[in-house]
């Protein structure tokens, strides 16, 4: 599967790729994401000495507190607020997030490091989790797979072209989410009663469902999506 393009750093929550910063700033801060997720994975997934802790702990501190010197930054300062909508993604297309959302952006610290891609009217995400995941012994957090199911519904919205926030979200757990192993969540459309879009969920391990979402999102008035007023 090849990677995916971020040279216009597609937004499938605006739907809209509109003026970015620098490859080279969106690059770095993509590589800048993963290393402060692998540190955090690291800190909880290996042992370390105390003098090691310790030394990683004032480096992390001081790097900190270089980068808080800086001015206040948000990612839809120079954005287009135009109701101006792309158009699905093809079967088959990866579905690049923006690169500061939450769960599934390149650079947060937060992410979960996953793909998404189109399989008709479905969305499939790959996914492993990993040493910070884990809640029971060997086990995600189940709140994590919660907002993971949360994140790739909102992709979705790609496919039918508008906008829309989560009104209520169900997730039940019929086995333990296994950490370290790849994990595949499709979710799709499953039906639509005025404002209210009605969708299902699942995520398996090896084929076999160990949670299922059923979710209702409601759609918003594109104009005032984008205005922030919704």
């Amino acid at each position: 599967m090849s990677e995916p393009q971020h040279t216009a750093h597609y937004d499938p929550l605006v739907h809209v790729a509109p003026p970015d910063r620098t490859d080279a700033e969106a690059e770095v801060r993509a590589r800048l994401g993963r290393a402060i997720r692998d540190v955090g994975h690291a800190v909880v997934g290996r042992h370390a000495s105390v003098d090691d802790l310790q030394s990683t702990a004032a480096t992390i501190e001081l790097l900190a507190a270089q980068l808080d010197r800086g001015a206040l930054r948000n990612r839809y300062e120079d954005e287009p607020r135009a109701g101006v909508w792309a158009s699905p993604p093809v079967d088959g297309e990866i579905m690049a997030s923006h690169d500061e959302r939450p769960i599934s952006g390149r650079s947060s610290p937060w992410g979960l490091d996953f793909e998404v891609h189109r399989e008709g009217d479905e969305v499939v995400a790959v996914v492993t989790m990993r040493a910070a995941h884990e809640g029971a012994p060997g086990r995600s957090h189940g709140g994590l797979v919660a907002a993971l199911f949360d994140d790739v519904l909102g992709f979705v919205l790609n496919i039918l072209s508008v906008p829309a926030f989560t009104g209520e979200l169900t997730v039940r757990y019929e086995a333990g989410t296994p950490v370290g192993v790849p994990l595949e969540c499709r979710c799709r459309l499953a039906g639509r009663e005025g404002r209210k879009l009605f969708m299902t969920g699942e995520l398996a391990d090896a084929g076999r469902v160990i949670a299922r979402t059923t979710a209702t999102f409601i759609t918003i008035d594109p104009e005032r999506f984008l205005a922030g007023t919704a």
